[in-house]
């Protein structure tokens, strides 16, 4: 175990301070067993005990009780890990690591230079919050990519190679965004629930077909689907990053739209907002007005693949016939401790052949935008998950995320693999369609 000497602050570095917010309770939760440590991507990367969930917690309790300073050496243990939450899955005692590493990163802020960091809170603060600035921003972002100002300054490296970095990760901004003209979809048939339907940032701007396609889907299944315009993004950037005020103005639009709204449920087709929504009542535990509604928000919140595996799904389903492989969002199997309920819905589907692959369930390197803060152990992660990919043969990777899908399908093009990615509801989307035509049968596109 790291001691108080190897922890702490030498020569002219400032004197610690106690912080008493930050001895939050699930500090006192950990045992230090070390069960997490094999099953940490940085302890298996680079096997230190401060790049690991037990030798993390040690450094943040010594922070909280002002013994060593948040200093450059806190910062980077803090940003090394990736949140991906492996570390809950496997702790005897119940650690909800991901609340104390984003407790830790709010009294840092996000890291990075100078410059970067002002980058950072800018988009966090002023662009994040507003679906208008993010549809204007995208837009922008779409006119350069399809511009020959993009291809000519590439072609004479004049983009710097981090930001070349970033934009490769960058799929084509589509020509048109999640921005429905109606709020309320009506069930196909008798009406069972009442839901809405949190559409996201990145869904909505990258990946509109994919709301639609769970627009459709829930439809089907007997739900009036409900998509409120008051609503904005759900705030896991912001609390990855350590914008933690920001975060808790975005929890009360979304549960004063989504409680307004009188559904049964809220539906999640992104992992990562998924896991963050259902922490709002941790997040607004502290808030008098709004702690009640938080929890409430919270227990309405499911995942998609959650949500129709606790119902009879609906059919006929028709044949979609492909290999597929399947890997586990860590805000999906981690924070939420979905597993089953993915492949279960992937196995219903006719002519769908599943094939597990090995470390399904360990984090891909995406990590909300731990690929741009971290790229080079983001990178080595990646390799590792390609490697996986390649040894199942599947014609699809299915990944449930668009963090996850952008990053394997970055992948996919360096390595140059055979596949492509898809989210699991695009697949119920088209056996729902298959199933409507002579013959039942489709091959994916």
């Amino acid at each position: 175990m790291p001691t108080d000497q190897t922890l702490g602050s030498a020569g002219a570095e400032p004197a610690a301070q106690p912080i008493p917010r930050l001895a939050i309770p699930e500090l006192d939760r950990c045992i230090q067993c070390g069960f997490c440590l094999p099953h940490c991507p940085t302890y298996r990367i680079l096997g230190m005990e401060t790049e690991s969930p037990r030798g993390r917690i040690h450094l943040i309790e010594a922070v909280a009780q002002g013994r060593i300073p948040i200093d450059a050496r806190f910062e980077e243990h803090m940003y090394v890990c990736l949140g991906c939450r492996a570390c809950e899955t496997v702790c005897p005692s119940g650690v909800k690591f991901g609340t104390i590493i984003e407790a830790a990163r709010a009294e840092i802020g996000p890291t990075g230079s100078p410059a970067a960091r002002r980058l950072t809170r800018l988009a966090l603060r002023h662009l994040m919050p507003f679906p208008g600035r993010l549809r204007l921003g995208a837009a922008l972002l779409r006119l350069y990519q399809r511009s020959r100002v993009g291809t000519l300054a590439r072609a004479l490296h004049l983009v710097p190679r981090r930001l070349a970095e970033m934009e490769a990760l960058l799929p084509p901004v589509p020509d048109r965004f999640f921005a429905p003209p109606q709020e309320v979809f009506p069930a196909i048939g008798p009406r069972r629930a009442r839901v809405g339907l949190l559409s996201g940032c990145v869904m909505s701007l990258l990946f509109a077909d994919l709301n639609e396609a769970t627009i459709r889907v829930l439809r089907r299944n007997g739900c009036e689907v409900v998509v409120p315009r008051g609503q904005t993004c759900c705030a896991a950037l912001n609390l990855h990053n350590g914008e933690r005020e920001g975060a808790r103005d975005m929890a009360r639009r979304n549960i004063d739209a989504f409680l307004g709204a009188g559904v049964d449920a809220i539906v999640i087709n992104a992992a990562g907002c998924g896991s963050a929504s259902k922490e709002y009542d941790a997040l607004l535990r502290d808030d008098p007005d709004y702690a009640e509604k938080a929890a409430r928000y919270s227990r309405l919140c499911r995942d998609v693949t959650e949500f129709l595996m606790e119902r009879d799904l609906a059919g006929p389903l028709g044949e979609v016939r492909a290999r597929v492989t399947y890997q586990d969002p860590c805000h999906l199997v981690h924070g939420q401790g979905i597993r089953r309920q993915p492949r279960d819905l992937l196995r219903r589907i006719p002519g769908l052949e599943l094939v597990e692959m090995e470390g399904s369930d360990r984090c891909c390197g995406s990590a909300g935008i731990y690929n741009l803060i971290q790229p080079a152990y983001s990178r080595q992660i990646l390799e590792e998950k390609m490697a996986a990919v390649k040894q199942t043969g599947a014609d699809l990777v299915v990944a449930p995320n668009p963090g996850c899908m952008l990053q394997i399908a970055s992948g996919i093009r360096a390595f140059g693999l055979g596949t492509h990615v898809r989210h699991l509801i695009d697949l119920l989307d088209q056996a729902y369609a298959a199933g409507e035509r002579p013959g039942g049968a489709r091959d994916p596109a």
